[in-house]
């Protein structure tokens, strides 16, 4: 890496503010000279239309250019200084003319520029070792929803080289499963694979993609104040699972598990058409256990296994009531809304 690629990381021009300084245009380059050192050398440097910055030394006395200064094995007291000059030119016009960044790259800071704008939410430099690597958190839980990380290509690609940027954020699994198909989406880096995803933030994937995924990951991050804790509403159709021929055998059921259900959590089974209503209450007794099984209705990774508290008459908790209380879809597992729970309470008293 070059002095000037080094000093001028993270940062982005500002066009009026090198005018200022007294760059002047030359075709699609912008020109500054100045001397050092007593007038022994001149500092050429030049800035692109990308704000991409080169400079070269030339010794006034022979007219040619001195390149020793880039030569990290060169030492002593005459190349030091020079380098250093040449440094503290370069670090003055990085502070008048050039605003700082927290990434390297263009995408990575309109991503979070959009999180600020969203959610308020700053990035969050945790790792003196990884000075690159930033969380964005949710400020009220605490919870992560977005990691960006600078790391070399070969890690996501195999023989592939060079650094870029990368957000790691959290989904459900088939999603995930089915954006690795994609250009763009990479296994998750440094994450859990079953729950996490890398996005390369090299413009593959427009901003607004990316925006919408983080809004998901950032729900997993919300503390629901109008959602009873540890309770569940969980869809069944009665097309593919009996409940009641299997409650015949044993009153515990292994049941698909997509959500970060925990044990002693409560699940309420609505089942669907012909009945349309919660017909059951279940107490969960183990989660995370490993099952594969996939059809093309049902695919499941992990199940959990719950224990039966309570039956329910058909009607008493029908879709129409539940209305009443805020549950306008039951497509997948989801929360129970604390006012509907309270209500559960009242008639089962």
């Amino acid at each position: 890496m070059t002095i000037e690629d080094e000093l001028f990381r993270k940062t982005k021009i500002d066009f009026n503010k090198i005018s200022e300084y007294g760059f002047k245009k030359d075709k699609s380059l912008y020109r500054y000279s100045r001397n050092i050192m007593n007038d022994t050398f001149r500092v050429d440097i030049e800035i692109n239309d990308n704000g991409v910055v080169k400079g070269r030394i030339y010794d006034l006395a022979f007219g040619d250019e001195y390149t020793n200064f880039r030569i990290e094995d060169s030492i002593g007291s005459f190349v030091g200084q020079v380098r250093e000059e040449f440094k503290n030119l370069l670090k003055d016009i990085r502070s008048n003319c050039f605003n700082r960044e927290d990434f390297i790259y263009d995408q990575s800071n309109r991503i979070t520029k959009a999180i600020k704008e969203k959610y308020g939410d700053e990035p969050e430099f945790e790792w003196e070792k990884f000075p690159g690597y930033a969380t964005f958190r949710n400020r009220d839980s605490k919870k992560w929803y977005g990691i960006i990380m600078n790391i070399d290509k070969s890690k996501l690609v195999e023989s592939s080289a060079g650094e870029i940027e990368i957000i790691d954020i959290k989904l459900e699994p088939n999603e995930i499963e089915y954006l690795l198909k994609q250009d763009g989406f990479y296994p998750a880096y440094h994450m859990n694979k079953k729950s996490w995803i890398t996005i390369m933030l090299n413009n593959t994937i427009s901003d607004e993609k990316i925006m919408s995924l983080i809004e998901k990951s950032y729900s997993y991050t919300v503390e629901n104040k109008n959602s009873a804790k540890n309770e569940w509403i969980v869809p069944a159709n009665p097309k593919y699972f009996d409940i009641e021929k299997a409650l015949k055998e044993n009153n515990t059921l292994m049941w698909k598990q997509n959500t970060d259900i925990k044990i002693n959590d409560i699940v309420y089974i609505y089942v669907g058409s012909p009945y349309s209503s919660i017909m059951y209450k279940f107490k969960v007794i183990e989660v995370n256990i490993p099952y594969e099984y996939k059809d093309k209705n049902i695919k499941m990774k992990k199940v959990m296994k719950i224990d039966l508290i309570t039956r329910y008459e058909k009607g008493k908790l029908s879709f129409s009531k539940l209305k009443d209380f805020g549950v306008n879809a039951i497509r997948s597992q989801r929360y129970m809304p604390l006012a509907l729970s309270e209500y559960i309470n009242k008639i089962e008293k």
